[in-house]
């Protein structure tokens, strides 16, 4: 992984390239400023000031030069704004004109991102430093892109080298980190204690088994939160298979199991003063002799029983069991993240997590955590009027929807179930994806809606 820690130093008035940010829309009051040979270099470059758009200035001295950029809002640049200029310019030492990057400093570090496990660029360009006067969040940072980059290798490992045993390794790296216990349900403990995970997963190779991975960290008279993550290493769709094309990018299936642990590491590196239990449900929905089949019903860890409508909708089963143990703890908050439908890439896109919250105050309280580092969500009803599209007539409950009407809506609806009603909730139907590239945020693997729930976090527990 990349050592963000050195791409990101207090300034000490080393030797460094400058960085003037400029506004599109004081672009001409700064470019009256400069002496006419800027103003030629910049027009030859056909600089305007806009965002992103950059000029290379030489300066006076022989080998010296400086940048301008072009930048939204120097009021509120947002994370991404450096993010290009790391992405392009040479291997270097930089530092802003004016100010220092805060938020800004993060699309820097995210920038420097490769997926390389399988294959060596050749003739990459060597790290960018950026220097910062902000010394205490330095450390913060770097967490944070540590976080969104233990998201992308997780999501990006072909599922070959990134099943259950894979991701329990994961969550067992990170827990000897910071001094977490983590404990693993598997074979027939896992089928009598988790009959809907064992059902899911019991039809891969031994290799690839289901379980339960479950961290636990802090003082246990801290308030408890429970974080869960979806963890379907592969999923073919079970019997009712999906067809290739959408099968291509079901290694990233265990998305949410991969969002929930870089969310508990960025937990734990903060010492957020929780309780915090960490599950994740790991299996991979696969097809053989004894894969559980359409019809079939699933006896639960709750006691409701389930009938399968379609065994491609096995992430909310696997959930289903998890957040049942995660409400025996008596958390005061569950989030769950979860990889869990197409019907909300349909209504909200690949960018935005469809969010679903049973508590006004805690959806409010998400809303404007999302808006303030710039990772939102788009929150969606839990309308209890579509539950009557999960009825049975032999079970507790159907998990699919009959007609094929609001897909996100009952599958969060499903979950709901397994959630105790005194305890608030929040959960995050996300893509785990990203289908093009954008500065510092690279195709493949990507954390969404992950910093919003950090910051939330940090908020509430008083650690901002």
């Amino acid at each position: 992984m990349t050592d963000y820690s050195a791409l990101l130093k207090a300034d000490n008035k080393q030797p460094a390239r400058s960085i003037q940010l400029i506004e599109a829309t004081g672009y001409d009051d700064w470019l009256a400023t400069q002496p006419e040979r800027v103003r030629t270099i910049v027009a030859a470059q056909k600089f305007q000031g806009k965002p992103g758009e950059q000029a290379i200035v030489p300066g006076e001295a022989a080998g010296d030069w400086w940048v301008v950029a072009g930048i939204t809002s120097k009021a509120a640049p947002g994370p991404w704004c450096l993010a290009k200029l790391a992405e392009t310019l040479p291997e270097g030492t930089y530092r802003l004109a004016e100010g220092s990057p805060d938020a800004a400093a993060l699309g820097w570090l995210t920038a420097h991102y490769r997926f390389d496990r399988y294959r060596k660029e050749d003739g990459t360009v060597g790290p960018r430093v950026l220097l910062t006067s902000d010394v205490a969040r330095i450390e913060a940072t770097v967490q944070l892109a540590q976080a969104i980059a233990l998201v992308r290798d997780l999501v990006n490992t072909p599922a070959a080298d990134m099943g259950p045993a894979d991701l329990e390794t994961a969550v067992a790296q990170v827990g000897k980190a910071f001094g977490a216990s983590v404990s693993t349900t598997r074979g027939d403990a896992l089928e009598q204690g988790y009959p809907m995970i064992h059902a899911v997963g019991k039809a891969a190779d031994k290799s690839f088994a289901p379980r339960l991975i479950e961290l636990t960290w802090g003082d246990p008279a801290a308030p408890r939160i429970a974080i869960v993550g979806k963890g379907i290493c592969f999923d073919s769709g079970g019997l009712d298979i999906k067809p290739s094309s959408g099968m291509r990018l079901m290694k990233k299936d265990m998305g949410g199991a991969a969002h929930a642990l870089a969310l508990a590491q960025l937990i734990m590196g903060a010492r957020l003063p929780v309780r915090l239990h960490l599950l994740i449900p790991a299996a991979e929905n696969a097809i053989s002799g004894n894969a559980f089949r359409p019809g079939d019903i699933l006896q639960t860890r709750k006691g409701l029983t389930v009938e399968i409508g379609n065994t491609d909708a096995e992430g909310r089963l696997v959930l289903g069991d998890a957040l049942t143990r995660a409400g025996e703890e008596k958390p005061e908050l569950i989030i769950d993240y979860a990889t869990l439908t197409g019907a909300a890439r349909v209504a909200v896109g690949p960018d935005l997590p469809a969010l679903f919250a049973n508590d006004e105050q805690l959806a409010a309280e998400m809303a404007a955590a999302g808006a303030a580092v710039d990772d939102p969500t788009w929150r969606l009803p839990l309308w209890d009027g579509y539950a009557d599209m999960l009825k049975s007539d032999i079970a507790d409950i159907n998990n699919a929807g009959e007609g094929g009407f609001a897909g996100a809506i009952t599958a969060a609806l499903f979950l709901k179930r397994f959630v105790p009603d005194d305890v608030a909730w929040l959960h995050l139907d996300t893509f785990a994806w990203r289908p093009a590239a954008k500065p510092g945020r690279a195709k493949g693997g990507e954390a969404l809606g992950l910093r919003a729930v950090f910051r939330l976090l940090q908020q509430r527990y008083g650690r901002d």
